[in-house]
């Protein structure tokens, strides 16, 4: 059995901890105009995006996209977002607040839906690697939940037990990725989704991620 610790968090990485939703918007636009899409303002983006990201694509088409159309857009994005992530920095006051979480005690990790590959050297070419016991980025193929990754995330973790855990991310698969291995949700509105939509979840909903680390610390007490 493991043993209970301190409180933990599981950072999201893309909309949450690193603020690129202009390079989002641009890569999506990029991927839809290869099939004659009309380009989504951030308010449209925010207000339609769902995971996993084929179902965002058939509400904009009106059907699932095929199996080549979706490779096509999903190298199109990649290929985007990769030449216009370099003009995206940390969110505001993300590294004092990692560093914040780490010196008064607990732990925290980082498990994003971007490759692995790419994550590693990204965090830490922002100098904040040390603050986590563990950063996992994507294995295998684009487009699905993240509710399996965080599975094998967790159990990978020592001493860090799913009661005392929380997930801040931005979008709604977060909260139901926490919700699958028995931790808790706090979403953050800096990110690819409306305030709205966050709400319909049924966690706690917050405007900057210093309200974020607040109530996570509240929760895991709990």
């Amino acid at each position: 059995m493991r043993k209970v610790t301190g409180a933990h968090i599981v950072w999201d990485w893309n909309g949450t901890l690193f603020h690129d939703i202009d390079a989002i918007i641009g890569a999506t636009n990029a991927a839809f105009a290869e099939l004659g899409l009309e380009p989504l303002t951030l308010e449209q983006y925010r207000q339609l995006y769902c995971v996993p990201v084929p179902k965002f694509y058939e509400r904009l088409m009106g059907r699932l996209p095929t199996e080549a159309e979706w490779e096509l857009m999903d190298e199109i994005f990649h290929r985007y977002y990769a030449e216009h992530r370099v003009t995206c920095g940390l969110a505001e006051g993300a590294a004092e607040l990692l560093a914040g979480w780490r010196s008064a005690g607990h732990s925290q990790s980082l498990l994003s839906m971007y490759v692995h590959e790419e994550l590693v050297p990204l965090v830490r070419g922002f100098g904040i690697e040390p603050h986590f016991v563990r950063v996992d980025g994507r294995t295998g193929p684009s487009g699905g939940s993240k509710a399996e990754h965080m599975v094998r995330h967790l159990e990978a973790l020592v001493d860090v037990v799913p009661e005392r855990t929380v997930v801040i991310g931005d979008a709604a698969d977060d909260a139901v990725a926490a919700l699958h291995v028995g931790a808790r949700a706090v979403l953050y509105t800096g990110g690819s989704h409306s305030r709205v939509s966050l709400e319909a979840v049924g966690v706690p909903v917050v405007d900057s991620l210093e309200e974020a680390v607040a109530e996570a610390e509240r929760l895991a007490a709990a």
